[in-house]
C-alpha cells in the first residue's frame, strides 16, 4: 500500500512546473446545470473505479502545462459562450500544486462560482490549506469520500487507511475555516449508514451529502474484473 501524501509529492513534481500545472482538456459539461470544466492531470489516489485513469496513471505523457491565467481564461471563455455561471477543475486531483490552485482562484471573475472537486486528502493533512481557501467567497468545495470506512477506502484506492482519516479531517478543517463545502460518497455499498452515523457524530449531520454515481465504463469494468471486484460493483 502507498502513502497518499508521499504520492502527492511525487505527482506534484510531474504535473507542476514554475507555477504552471498540467491539464489535458477544457470543455463544457452538463453537471451542476452546466459548468465550464478543466480536466487536470495527476492524482494522489488510485481508485479502482476511476474513469480518468489515463491521466492519472500516465501523468508524464498526458496533457500540457498551463499558467493560472491561461486556465482561467479558457474556463471563463467557455462559460461566457455557453451562458454558464459555474467553473470547476475535474479529471485529476486539483489540490496538488497548491500555489497554482490559489492563483487560479485569485484570477477568477467573482461573478462565477468555482467548484473545487477534491478527495480532501491534502486539505485534511494541512489545516493551512483550508484557511487559504477561505479567502475566496466564490468558492465551494465538494469533498468526495472514497468508501464508507477506512478498510473500504484502502480496498477501493489501494492506499493506507490513514488517507480516509485525512478525508474526514478535511471536512473539519473546512468547517473551522468557514469554507462552503458539501460531501459526496463514492462506494458500491448499499448500506452506508455506518458512514452517515460517523458524520453525524462529527457534526456534519446537516451537511449536504450525495452519493457519487460509479459509472462502469468499459475500461473501468475491465479493471474491476481483473482485480476481482466487479461483482461488488454490480450487486
Amino acid at each position: 500500500m502507498y502513502d497518499p501524501i508521499e504520492l502527492s509529492q511525487t505527482v506534484k513534481r510531474i504535473v507542476t512546473k514554475d507555477h504552471k500545472k498540467k491539464y489535458y482538456r477544457f470543455r463544457p459539461t452538463r453537471f451542476y446545470g452546466g459548468i465550464s470544466t478543466a480536466d487536470t492531470v495527476g492524482c494522489n489516489l488510485r481508485c479502482v473505479f476511476c474513469w480518468s485513469s489515463h491521466s492519472v496513471w500516465n501523468a508524464k505523457r498526458t496533457g500540457s502545462f498551463y499558467s493560472s491565467e491561461e486556465v482561467v481564461k479558457k474556463l471563463q471563455d467557455i462559460a461566457d459562450k455557453k451562458g454558464f455561471s459555474h467553473l470547476r477543475v475535474s479529471g485529476g486531483e486539483p489540490t496538488i500544486g497548491k500555489d497554482h490552485l490559489l492563483q487560479v482562484l485569485n484570477h477568477l471573475d467573482p461573478r462565477f462560482l468555482f467548484i473545487l472537486e477534491t478527495n480532501g486528502v491534502l486539505i485534511g493533512c494541512d489545516k493551512e490549506y483550508a484557511r487559504d481557501l477561505s479567502c475566496f467567497p466564490n468558492l465551494h468545495v465538494r469533498v468526495c469520500l472514497k468508501g464508507c470506512t477506512k478498510e473500504e477506502f484502502s480496498l477501493l484506492t489501494g492506499a493506507k487507511e490513514k488517507g480516509f482519516e485525512y478525508q474526514l479531517q478535511s471536512l473539519q478543517h473546512l468547517k473551522q475555516s468557514q469554507v462552503s463545502f458539501s460531501i459526496a460518497v463514492a462506494s458500491p455499498k448499499k448500506d452506508k449508514q455506518p458512514l452517515y452515523q460517523r458524520l453525524q457524530l462529527l457534526g456534519f449531520g446537516n451537511s449536504m451529502i450525495e452519493e457519487e454515481p460509479l459509472k462502469l465504463y468499459p475500461h473501468v469494468k475491465k479493471r474491476l474484473q481483473k482485480q476481482g471486484l466487479l461483482d461488488m460493483f454490480q450487486n
